[in-house]
C-alpha cells in the first residue's frame, strides 16, 4: 500500500484514497489480512484475481507478487485496514495452542474470508484504533486486536491453519515460468531469488543456464521488448506504461528505450 497511515509500525495500517490507484505490490515477508471499509479492492497475481467490496476481508499469503487496484465507489472515498501477521506473533500463537507447524500449505494463496457475527464485530471494533492512531491506548490494544484476528480466522476457517502457520521457505519452482510471468515487477534480484526458492548464487547460476544472460540484463531487455509491443500494437503512451513495466522513472525508461532501439519511445512507430 502506498503512503498509508502506519498505526502500529510494521503491523497495522490504514489507507484512505479519493481517486482510483493501481499499485504493483510485493508481499515478500508476511501473511496479510485486508479489511475493506469502503470502495473496491482487487488483487491480481500470476495465479489468481481476487476482488472484494465494503465489509469484506481477504487473507493474503506471504511470498507473492501482485498488482492492487483501489477504486472508490459512488463518488465516495476508498478505505482499507491492513493487518500484517508477522511470523513471531504466529509462532507465539502456535506454541500457545500446540499447533503443528511442519505442514506445507498447498492451497490457494489468497482467500476471501466469509462473514459472520464475530468477524463483523471485530471489523467494527478495530476502526477506532486506526482512525485515532495518536491515542495512547492504540498500540497496546492494537496488538491484542491483531492477535484476536488470528484466532477469529482459525475459528471461521480452520482450513487456513496451514497457510498461517507454514513457516517453510519458498520451494524451488520453475524459474523460467515464474520470471516470464513476473518480469514487470520492480523488485531486487535478491527477492526474485527468494521467491523462486533459491540462494542468490543459485538463482544467478540457474538463470544463466535458462536465459543465457544475467538477470538484470534479461529483465531490462524483456521490459523494453514488452514496451515496444505495447506502443506499436496497443497504441500505449510511454507515460502510461513505464511504471507497470518495472521502470522507476519515465526518464530512465526513455533513456533505456532509445539506447536499445535507437529512437525515443515518444517518437516510436512500427
Amino acid at each position: 500500500m502506498t503512503n498509508p497511515t502506519e498505526v502500529i509500525p510494521g503491523v497495522l495500517f490504514y489507507s484512505y484514497l479519493s481517486t482510483m490507484r493501481k499499485e504493483k505490490v510485493a508481499f515478500l515477508a508476511h501473511n496479510t489480512l485486508v479489511l475493506q471499509v469502503a470502495g473496491h479492492f482487487t488483487l491480481e497475481t500470476a495465479s489468481q484475481k481476487m476482488s472484494m467490496g465494503r465489509g469484506e476481508m481477504l487473507l493474503i499469503q506471504k511470498n507473492q507478487l501482485g498488482e492492487i487496484t483501489k477504486v472508490p465507489l459512488d463518488d465516495k472515498e476508498y478505505q482499507t485496514v491492513v493487518i500484517i501477521l508477522k511470523e513471531d506473533l504466529l509462532r507465539q500463537i502456535a506454541l500457545e495452542e500446540h499447533i503443528d507447524t511442519t505442514k506445507k500449505y498447498t492451497g490457494a494463496p489468497n482467500v476471501l474470508v466469509p462473514r459472520n457475527d464475530f468477524l463483523e464485530a471485530f471489523f467494527q471494533s478495530i476502526l477506532p484504533y486506526v482512525r485515532h492512531p495518536e491515542a495512547k491506548i492504540t498500540h497496546a490494544v492494537g496488538m491484542l486486536k491483531v492477535k484476536e484476528a488470528v484466532y477469529l480466522l482459525l475459528n471461521t476457517m480452520p482450513e487456513v491453519r496451514d497457510l498461517l502457520f507454514d513457516f517453510s521457505e519458498p520451494y524451488k519452482m520453475d524459474l523460467e515460468k515464474f520470471m516470464r510471468s513476473n518480469f514487470h515487477y520492480n523488485v531486487p534480484v535478491e527477492e526474485f531469488a527468494r521467491l523462486t526458492g533459491r540462494s542468490l548464487a543459485g538463482f544467478k547460476r540457474d538463470f544463466q543456464k535458462i536465459f543465457g544472460m544475467a538477470p538484470r540484463q534479461w529483465l531490462l531487455e524483456r521490459r523494453l521488448e514488452e514496451a515496444r509491443h505495447l506502443i506499436e500494437n496497443k497504441n500505449k503512451k510511454p507515460s502510461a506504461i513505464y511504471l507497470d513495466l518495472g521502470f522507476e522513472s519515465l526518464s530512465h525508461f526513455s533513456h533505456s528505450f532509445k539506447k536499445k532501439f535507437g529512437k525515443a519511445p515518444t517518437g516510436w512507430s512500427a
